[in-house]
C-alpha cells in the first residue's frame, strides 16, 4: 500500500543520501565543480530509472528509461551498457557504479547518453511562453529592431 511504498522510497532516499555523503568527502572527487548540485541530479536520475525502487537499475529498467528519453537500444546494446558500468557481475547498475559512472572521465555510452539527455532537459527550460513584453527604449538599447 501507500504506507510501505512511502517507508521504502524514505529507505532507499536515505541510502543514496549517505552515499552521496560518501562521495562529498572522498579525496578523489574533491576537484570535481559543482559536486552538491551533480549528485543531486544523479540521485533524481537514479531514482526515475530504478522504477522497481530495489536499489539497482536492471536490464528492462534501462531499457524502458532509455525508450522514454527518446534514445531506445536493443537488448545486446542495453546488456553491454549495464557490462561497461557494472563492477561486481551482478547484471544490474547499483548507486555507486552509476555516481562512478557518471562522475568518472571514462565515457561509457551510457554516460553520453545521460549528460546529453540532462543538457536536453536544460535547453527545454529556457523560453516558454511568449517574449516578455519591453519597451521602446528597452529594444533600442538592445538593437533588437
Amino acid at each position: 500500500g501507500g504506507k510501505t511504498f512511502g517507508k521504502v522510497k524514505n529507505e532507499q532516499n536515505k541510502k543514496l543520501d549517505d552515499i552521496n555523503e560518501e562521495y562529498l568527502t572522498h579525496e578523489a572527487y574533491k576537484e570535481v565543480e559543482d559536486l552538491v548540485g551533480k549528485l543531486a541530479s544523479y540521485k533524481k536520475q537514479f531514482v526515475e530509472f530504478d522504477l522497481d525502487n530495489s536499489g539497482d537499475i536492471d536490464f528492462m529498467e534501462l531499457k524502458q528509461m532509455l525508450e522514454k528519453i527518446g534514445q531506445p537500444k536493443t537488448h545486446l546494446e542495453c546488456k553491454k551498457m549495464i557490462k561497461e558500468v557494472n563492477k561486481t557481475d551482478t547484471g544490474t547498475i547499483n548507486y555507486r557504479e552509476f555516481l562512478d559512472m557518471m562522475l568518472g572521465s571514462k565515457n561509457s555510452v551510457l554516460r553520453l547518453i545521460l549528460l546529453f539527455e540532462e543538457r536536453s532537459k536544460q535547453k527545454d527550460k529556457v523560453a516558454k511562453g511568449p517574449p516578455p513584453k519591453k519597451t521602446i527604449e528597452e529594444m533600442l538599447n538592445k538593437g533588437n529592431i
